[in-house]
C-alpha cells in the first residue's frame, strides 16, 4: 500500500446527486458460480432423495438393525419408540415409554424386571412387581446379536451383584432395570428420579461405571453431566411451548415495539437510557433472587433439592451480580460516549421513520432462511440416511469397572455387546461436507442481500436534498436494484465468510479428535487457529458490510467497494472506530433489554404454570433468553446496518465535497468531528 494511495480522497463523479441511478451488474461471475452450486446441490439432493429413506435418520435405530416403527428390516410398525438398554445407544423397540406410576410401590423403578436384548426377564427368585408383559418389546427371538439373562448372567443370586453382572455392567450390558421414562421423538429417556432410586435401592452409582468406562473407552461423560442434561432435556420438553413461544413470539413483539419506539426521536434517549438502567436492574434483581432461592434450599429442612443444584444457583446470582456491576462500570465510562453517540442512532432512526418498509427486511430475510432450510434439511436428511448400518462391538470387562476381581466362573460368561451405528463412505461424507458449505454460503448470502437493500435504502436518504421525499418507495427500488444488479456482489462478500466458516468447522472437528485422542500440544495449536480465523471472519464480515455500502453508492464491483471502503475507513479510522465501538454497545443494550423483557415474561409464566412439573425453570429460560436474543440480533441488524452506511456516507460526503459536507446533517458532522477529536 503506497502513501499516495492510502491518502487519495475519494472524488465524486461530475454528476453526482447521490448514489448513482445508471447502474450496471456487478461481479455476475460469482453469481453464476452460486447458481451454479445450488443446481449441483439440488442434483445431490435429488439423488439422495431417490435412494435414501428419511425414516433411517428420524426414527430410531435398534440394536439389531431394525428401525422401530417400520418395516425396514422387520415389521416393527407396532413398536414405533426405542427404549435404551445401555449407555452405547443399544436398545429395542417398545410399543410405549414405560410409565410406573401406580404400577410399583414407588411408581418409578422395578429393579426385578429388567429390559434386555431379548425382552422382558425377571429372576427365579421373585420379587418383581410388575407383570412380565407389562413393558411390551418387539420379538427379537430371531436376531443376530441377541442376548438373554440368566440367573448367573443378570442377578448373580443377590440384588447388590446384579449391577456389576455380566449382562448389565452398570448401564454398559445388554440389560437394565424397568423404570419410569419419558419420549422425545420416539426415544424413551429414563426419568433422574427413576434412575436415582434404581441406584438407591441397588446400593451402586451410575457415576462409578461411567468413570471407568471413560477410561476404558473414552467416554468423557460423567453421571453429574448425564444428570444435568437428563433434567434439562426433560425441562424443555415440558416446557417446550413457552419457549417457543416466547422464544420466538414474544421476542418478536418486544423487537418491534422497541425499534419502533428507537425511531422516534423524541424517545430516543428515553429508550436508551431507560433500556440501561432497567436492563442493570434486572440482572442485580435475577442474582437477588436467586440468591434467595438458594438460601431457601439450603435451609429447609428436610433438604428437598441437591447440594449440587444449590450450587449452581448460588453461582449463578453471583453470576448475575458480576455482569451487573460490569455494566454499572461500562455504563459509567461510557456515559458521554454513549450520550454523544445517540445522535448516530437518532439519524438512522430518522432514515428508518421516512422508510418504515425497511423494516420488513428481516422478515424477508427470515423467510427465505427458512425457505432455503426445509429444503436443504430434506436433502441433508435423506443423505445421511445412506449411510452402511454397521455392527460395533464392545469388549467390557466388570471387573474393570468393580475393581475388583471375579470368580473364574463368571469370566466364561462375559460375552461382548453389540449395537449398530451408521458410517457413510467417502462419496456420502463428501456430499455432507458440500451442503454444509451451501447452508454457510447461502445463509451468508441470504444476510448480505438484506444489508445491500438497507444500505441502497439509507444511501439514498442520506444523499437526498429533500429527506422528506424519501419513502417507503425507495425501500421497493432498492428491493429491484439489488435484486437486477448487485446480488452478484452479495454472492462474492457471503462466499470469503462461507470459505472461513468452513475452514472453523474443520478446525472444530480436529479439535474434537485432538480431545479424544489426549493430545495437548494439538488441542492447542488448534485452539490458536480457531481463534485466527474467528477474528478472520469477523474481520470480513466489517469490510463486507462497508463494501456493500460503498457499492449501493457507486454501484462497483466488490473488490473495487473494498479497496474504496478500506482505504476511506483507514484514512478515518479514529473517528470510525469510535463512532462504530459505541454505537454497536448502544445496539447490544438494546438486544440485552429485549432477550431480559421476554425471559422475565417466559419466567413469571413458566413458574406460574410448572413450577410442579419441572425440575428447575433455568434450563428453560436460557434458552428462551437465548433464542430472544438471536430474534432481537435479527432486527436490530436494520439499525446497525442504518448507522454504519449513515457513517460511511458522511465520511464520503466529506471527502468528495470538502470539510463543509454538501449533504451532512450539520448536528451530525459535530458530533463525529467531536468524538473523532476526544479519540
Amino acid at each position: 500500500m503506497s502513501d499516495d494511495e492510502a491518502n487519495e480522497k475519494l472524488v465524486a463523479p461530475a454528476d453526482f446527486d447521490g448514489p448513482t441511478s445508471t447502474r450496471h451488474c456487478t461481479d455476475v461471475f460469482c453469481l453464476l458460480i452460486l447458481i451454479a452450486a445450488w443446481v449441483v446441490m439440488t442434483g445431490v439432493g435429488l439423488y439422495a432423495v431417490g435412494e435414501g429413506d428419511y425414516r433411517l435418520v428420524l426414527y430410531p435405530l435398534d440394536y439389531d438393525g431394525n428401525i422401530c416403527g417400520t418395516d425396514f428390516k422387520n415389521d416393527m410398525t407396532a413398536y414405533p419408540n426405542l427404549l435404551y438398554v445401555n449407555s452405547f445407544s443399544g436398545g429395542v423397540c417398545v410399543d410405549e415409554c414405560p410409565d410406573l406410576t401406580n404400577k410399583t410401590q414407588d411408581g418409578v423403578s422395578d429393579v426385578h424386571t429388567l429390559i434386555t436384548y431379548d425382552g422382558v426377564w425377571q429372576p427365579s427368585s421373585g420379587g418383581a412387581q410388575l407383570p412380565l408383559d407389562y413393558v411390551k418389546v418387539a420379538d427379537y427371538s430371531n436376531a443376530s446379536d441377541v442376548m438373554s439373562c440368566t440367573d448367573a448372567t443378570c442377578w448373580d443370586t443377590e440384588a447388590y451383584t446384579s449391577p456389576y453382572s455380566p449382562g448389565v455392567r452398570l448401564g454398559y450390558g445388554y440389560a437394565f432395570y424397568a423404570g419410569t421414562t419419558y419420549g422425545v421423538l420416539g426415544r424413551c429417556y429414563m426419568t433422574t428420579a427413576a434412575l436415582d432410586r434404581i441406584e438407591e435401592q441397588l446400593n451402586f452409582e451410575i457415576a462409578s461405571a461411567t468413570e471407568a468406562a471413560s477410561d476404558l473407552m473414552g467416554i468423557g461423560a460423567v453421571e453429574d453431566a448425564y444428570a444435568f442434561w437428563n433434567r434439562v432435556f426433560a425441562d424443555l420438553w415440558t416446557a417446550r411451548a413457552y419457549v417457543l413461544g416466547f422464544g420466538f413470539g414474544v421476542s418478536l413483539i418486544v423487537s418491534s415495539l422497541y425499534i419502533f419506539m428507537l425511531r422516534l426521536p423524541f424517545l430516543l434517549n428515553t429508550v436508551v437510557w431507560g433500556s440501561i438502567f432497567l436492563t442493570i436492574g434486572m440482572f442485580f434483581f435475577g442474582g437477588y433472587y436467586a440468591w434467595n432461592v438458594a438460601t431457601d434450599w439450603d435451609e429447609a429442612d428436610p433438604q428437598t433439592v441437591e447440594d449440587t443444584t444449590i450450587t449452581a444457583t448460588t453461582g449463578a446470582a453471583i453470576a448475575l451480580w458480576v455482569v451487573g456491576v460490569l455494566l454499572v462500570v461500562l455504563t459509567c465510562c461510557m456515559r458521554k460516549a454513549i450520550q454523544v453517540a445517540l445522535l448516530c442512532v437518532k439519524q438512522a432512526g430518522r432514515a428508518v421513520n421516512n422508510m418504515i418498509l425497511i423494516l420488513t427486511v428481516p422478515f424477508l430475510q427470515a423467510a427465505a432462511l427458512v425457505a432455503f432450510f426445509v429444503v436443504w434439511s430434506i436433502y441433508a436428511v435423506h443423505l445421511a440416511s445412506l449411510g452402511e448400518i454397521v455392527t460395533k462391538e464392545v469388549e467390557l470387562d466388570p471387573s474393570a469397572l468393580t475393581g475388583e476381581d471375579l470368580p473364574e466362573m463368571d469370566q466364561g460368561l462375559i460375552q461382548p455387546v453389540h449395537y449398530r451405528v451408521f458410517l457413510f463412505d467417502e462419496f456420502i461424507t463428501r456430499c455432507s461436507y458440500y451442503l454444509l458449505f451451501c447452508l454457510f454460503w447461502t445463509a451468508n448470502f441470504i444476510v448480505a442481500v438484506g444489508d445491500m437493500i438497507v444500505a441502497i435504502a439509507v444511501a439514498k436518504w442520506f444523499f437526498a436534498r429533500n429527506k422528506m421525499t424519501v419513502g417507503s418507495w425507495t425501500v421497493i427500488s432498492s428491493v429491484r436494484e439489488t435484486v437486477t444488479y448487485h446480488l452478484g456482489t452479495c454472492a462474492y462478500g457471503s462466499l470469503l465468510v462461507a470459505i472461513v466458516q468452513f475452514i472453523r468447522y474443520i478446525i472444530a472437528k480436529l479439535q474434537k479428535k485432538a480431545k479424544e485422542t489426549q493430545n495437548k500440544i494439538a488441542e492447542y495449536i488448534l485452539c490458536c487457529c480457531q481463534c485466527c480465523f474467528w477474528c478472520l471472519e469477523r474481520c470480513l464480515k466489517f469490510i463486507n458490510k462497508n463494501a456493500y455500502i460503498q457499492t449501493a453508492i457507486f454501484s462497483t464491483s466488490f473488490c473495487k467497494s473494498c479497496r474504496a471502503s478500506f482505504f476511506l475507513i483507514f484514512r478515518n479510522a479514529a473517528r470510525v472506530g469510535a463512532v462504530t465501538y459505541v454505537s454497536s454497545a448502544v445496539l447490544i443494550i438494546g438486544k440485552l433489554f429485549i432477550s431480559a423483557v421476554t425471559t422475565g415474561f417466559a419466567y413469571i409464566a413458566i413458574t406460574e404454570r410448572l413450577s410442579d412439573e419441572l425440575f428447575s425453570v433455568g434450563g428453560p429460560v436460557t434458552i428462551t433468553f437465548l433464542i430472544a436474543y438471536w430474534m432481537s440480533d435479527f432486527f436490530m441488524g436494520v439499525f446497525d446496518m442504518a448507522i454504519s452506511t449513515v457513517l460511511h456516507c458522511f465520511i464520503a460526503d466529506e471527502e468528495m465535497f470538502g470539510g463543509n459536507g454538501s449533504y451532512a446533517d450539520q448536528h451530525l458532522k459535530d458530533y463525529v468531528d467531536k468524538h473523532g477529536a476526544q479519540r
